[in-house]
């Protein structure tokens, strides 16, 4: 009887050790993509990483091997891609096929700020790891009773919570570099902004484009010839995201020494009010001081068909 119990054990450990190595493994491959995105649409890296060894076993589920979904999310009705089909709470359930796993992820980010159950955790701390895990399980992202406390023991198991605090994991891929033109008569080169304190880059891109940040919401200067879909892909990101970012259209002219941010901006900026100038419109004064238009318009109570007056003064905070 003691040689079954202590061959049972030795299996648990063994099933156990396989397990950690699984999640080391998984954490290390999907780390910096989970960094990406707490850096663009504002989901701690930890609760990214957790959901995703949750719901993926780690990487080692079939739905994850087959469909590159490592977040469980099934069609629903305004899914339009590819799609794979497995049982689930039902026979032949719908769940979302991807390319590749930085696109589960990223449609992970989306389906979480696109959704309005989910729009009260945005108010956490993007360090507060355990208010967002029960408010998880407080919006219905999961059926098990127990969601909340798996997560927040596998983000203190692994010390997930160290990279909510961590700007970027710094790439390593060489990459030839893209300086911006300078004109002869200019003082200072183009890449640089004359508006950002001292001149001084907080950060440089893979290509060398100076990153700045304003209201905690990093952006670059578009260069000569640039457009949003250059941008976009030199970050890494749809042109849709960029877009959005910037609460522009494929439409909106991208013209050199333009702010372009590169990551969401914030509801409320460092000042209360502005008053506006002539000819600006809200995309221009969200612009300048990095807060969303969809919140400017939501607490000065502007609707669709309003128009800006000079003189008029907007709250923005």
């Amino acid at each position: 009887m003691r040689k079954i119990i202590s061959t049972l054990f030795l299996l648990f450990l063994s099933f156990s050790l396989f397990a950690q190595n699984d999640r080391e493994a998984y954490i290390e491959k999907y780390k910096a993509i989970a960094i990406k995105k707490m850096k663009q649409h504002g989901i701690p890296a930890s609760i990214t990483l957790a959901q995703g060894i949750l719901e993926s076993g780690a990487g080692k589920s079939k739905l994850t091997i087959k469909a590159k979904n490592h977040f469980g999310i099934k069609c629903h009705n305004e899914w339009t891609g590819r799609t794979y089909k497995m049982d689930d709470d039902k026979k032949k359930e719908c769940f979302r096929k991807y390319k590749t796993a930085e696109q589960s992820f990223e449609d992970h980010s989306r389906f979480l700020t696109s959704r309005d159950r989910y729009a009260f955790l945005f108010e956490y701390d993007v360090t507060d790891y355990k208010k967002w895990a029960i408010g998880l399980k407080k919006a219905g992202y999961a059926t098990n009773p127990q969601y909340a406390k798996l997560l927040i023991k596998v983000i203190e198991e692994n010390h997930l919570d160290r990279f909510d605090r961590m700007k970027r994991i710094k790439q390593t891929k060489s990459v030839k570099p893209i300086f911006a033109q300078t004109k002869k008569s200019s003082k200072y080169p183009e890449y640089l902004d004359k508006n950002a304190a001292d001149f001084n880059p907080i950060s440089v891109s893979k290509t060398n484009r100076m990153i700045y940040k304003t209201n905690k919401v990093e952006y670059v200067l578009a260069l000569q010839n640039d457009s949003w879909k250059l941008i976009a892909k030199e970050f890494d990101l749809y042109t849709k995201q960029i877009l959005d970012f910037n609460s522009a259209t494929r439409k909106t002219p991208l013209n050199p020494g333009d702010r372009v941010y590169i990551e969401k901006k914030k509801k409320k900026a460092k000042v209360m009010f502005h008053i506006v100038g002539n000819n600006e419109t809200l995309q221009s004064i969200s612009q300048i001081y990095a807060v969303r238009t969809s919140w400017i318009k939501r607490i000065n109570n502007i609707k669709r068909k309003n128009k800006l007056t000079a003189g008029q003064r907007l709250r923005l905070r």
